[in-house]
């Protein structure tokens, strides 16, 4: 279903040797004297492949004239997962090759200004992605929920004064050494099912939304142009350290200087040269939000590139100076204990799929803050870079986890997944590095990680993340056997999912006491490190009542959460470093009799109305948060 790519030869060569580092950067695309940025986002026209093989379209080659050409094309709105915005099941289940196409103006000056790049970058598109500008190749990409571009100055100006076309041809087929993997499964049987019928074999639990689900932008920078920086901070006593580094690409040599200034305006520090720190006086360091009366101060660092032939690139980015440390019982932030109370989330709701929404990220951001959370996990995969922005502004703490979900096939552990495994965390890593509030990678979810594989897997794939960033803690994700995990002795905070009293003993919370200590015992006493309940509780379906209470009720997920609760209170004291519950709103699976239309574990129905269990941890994570001290009055619970 994939198509054959130049890619695939670069994956079975990748451990050949020492794996590389990508190369260039992946500067989230901003406005400033030398740049402009164009959306192109909208509706664009559509059409999937629905030919056996799924490769008509580039045997026909689509992508040499308008789409329409080549047979009939519907509205689509991009960003938005196709999966749910017709009324037609065949595109909602869809596996294969879909095309997207749109006409844009590039403005003429654009074009005719021969110093400048023309960059058309695409946030999110899931799984394998294809694009040409008027009929031309510009890149591949392989991967979901991570951005990738490609310079189409070229192009553009070989057909000046025509609009721009676009075409996006967008893959969602996952085999055993794609992230997530997944299997193909043709069925035989041609007394049950036609020839040439197949499905896409999963091991999440989550809808494989598919489409292009982040902006598509359009944005200009100098041919001599800032390509990367890279941040790392530090203080001691009341002086803020901020180390740079910055590429420029395009010239031989550029002259560099970089301004710290504050929220006022105020420039405090200073320096020349692609490398150096910067020493800030009395400074203010970016907090969580609960954890102190200033949280998330941002400084803006403003970098100039000027070339030889004085051309300038300027380029500012956000800086928030905290620090990060774990020992063998804390999580330190700013050298003071931090404790994760917060959710797990997707990003899913209703007919937008994972399509990015600035709607419904605010009012996520508003609930997360009602509720007192300080903290959440980017379960299962990337989110869009705007939710981590939004972060950094509020101060609230991310798990950034890259989409390493349903690793359970022994095949899935092989070199060829280990090489793409490793290149998607360089593109999590290089995304991802410069803001605050990420404080923490996540390199897999409930992998099968007692098979003997998974030793050398995590050892390697942890160690590559940290040779990428020295100054965060890695992790993954386990539901394994504390005594059988393979991997878990690489990272360096244990994150455990346990679903006590659902799919283990259910309708029995009597129970969740004994079994949740011995599992947070088993764990410490083998591996001396702290721990973070990183998923747990039951599926609710709202409105359902039941006394006493029932499986799939609300007062059975609250009676749950209560009983995890006692125990979380207890082992808070010594080694247990946070709680994070699943889930944050219901979201939508794929159709199994386990799923009434979605997973209902959500505290939040997907249109953002509360179940008791939120009214619960919200008095909880309020509560928590004033145990502090240093909330001011006004933050104070029930004042909010």
């Amino acid at each position: 279903m994939m198509g054959s790519t130049g890619a695939k030869c670069a994956l079975l060569a990748a451990l050949c040797g020492v794996c590389q580092a990508l190369q260039g950067g992946m500067l989230f695309p901003t406005e400033s004297p030398s740049r402009e940025v164009k959306d192109v986002s909208g509706l664009w026209s559509f059409r999937a492949d629905l030919s056996p093989e799924r490769n008509r379209g580039f045997e026909q080659q689509w992508y040499r004239s308008p789409l329409a050409e080549t047979g009939p094309v519907i509205d689509m709105p991009v960003p938005s997962s196709y999966n749910d915005i017709t009324q037609d099941a065949k595109i909602r289940d869809f596996i294969g090759w879909v095309w997207y196409e749109k006409d844009v103006w590039v403005p003429a000056r654009w074009i005719q200004d021969r110093g400048a790049r023309i960059v058309l970058r695409v946030g999110s598109a899931h799984y394998y992605s294809v694009l040409w500008v008027n009929g031309v190749e510009m890149t591949e990409h392989e991967g979901g929920h991570l951005p990738f571009e490609a310079d189409i100055s070229g192009a553009l100006r070989q057909t000046s004064g025509n609009p721009c076309r676009i075409t996006i041809a967008v893959n969602n087929t996952l085999t055993l050494e794609t992230l997530p993997p997944g299997t193909i499964q043709y069925m035989n049987d041609r007394s049950r099912y036609p020839a040439g019928y197949f499905v896409q074999n999963t091991n999440f639990d989550f809808f494989n939304y598919a489409g292009i689900h982040r902006p598509v932008l359009l944005y200009t920078t100098p041919k001599a142009h800032i390509d990367d920086i890279s941040v790392e901070t530090a203080f001691s006593d009341n002086i803020g350290l901020v180390s740079f580094n910055v590429s420029v690409l395009g010239c031989s040599k550029a002259a560099v200087k970089v301004t710290l200034s504050a929220q006022d305006g105020r420039c405090v520090a200073s320096a020349d040269g692609s490398r150096g720190v910067l020493k800030v006086t009395d400074v203010s360091l970016w907090w969580p939000y609960l954890m102190h009366e200033n949280p998330a101060y941002l400084y803006s660092m403003e970098v100039q590139a000027t070339a030889e032939d004085g051309q300038t690139d300027v380029y500012t980015l956000p800086v928030g100076i905290r620090t990060v440390k774990v020992t063998s019982t804390q999580f330190l932030i700013n050298n003071k204990p931090f404790y994760f109370h917060g959710v797990n989330k997707h990003e899913d709701a209703d007919i937008r799929g994972k399509g990015f929404d600035w709607p419904l990220v605010v009012k996520d951001f508003n609930l997360m803050k009602w509720m007192g959370v300080n903290s959440f996990r980017t379960s299962h995969y990337p989110y869009a870079e705007e939710i981590l922005q939004m972060a950094d502004r509020h101060g609230i703490v991310i798990i950034d986890e890259c989409p390493g979900v349903g690793i359970k096939d022994i095949r899935s552990f092989g070199n060829v997944s280990l090489a793409h495994h490793l290149t998607v965390m360089e593109e999590l890593v290089r995304r991802d590095k410069n803001h605050p509030s990420v404080v923490m990678w996540s390199v897999a979810n409930e992998p099968a990680s007692e098979m003997p594989p998974a030793g050398f897997y995590f050892k390697e794939l942890v160690s590559h993340t940290k040779s990428l960033d020295s100054s965060r803690p890695v992790t993954y994700i386990t539901d394994s056997n504390y005594a059988r995990d393979q991997g878990a002795q690489y990272v360096d905070v244990i994150c455990v999912n346990s679903y006590l009293s659902w799919y283990h003993d259910p309708g029995h919370t009597e129970l969740i006491s004994l079994q949740l200590n011995t599992q947070f015992d088993d764990w410490y006493d083998k591996y001396q490190k702290p721990i973070i309940q990183s998923e747990y509780g039951a599926d609710a379906v709202p409105g359902l009542h039941s006394d006493p209470p029932m499986m799939f009720t609300e007062e059975y997920q609250t009676t749950v959460l209560q009983n995890y609760h006692n125990v979380f209170d207890q082992k808070r004291k010594e080694f247990v470093i946070g709680e994070l519950i699943w889930n944050f709103a219901d979201f939508m699976t794929a159709q199994t009799i386990t799923r009434v239309v979605g997973n209902k574990k959500g505290i939040f129905t997907r249109q953002r109305q509360p179940k008791a269990g939120a009214l619960l941890l919200r008095e909880r994570y309020w509560r928590i948060a004033n145990e502090t001290g240093v909330l001011p009055t006004w933050a104070r619970y029930p004042c909010q």
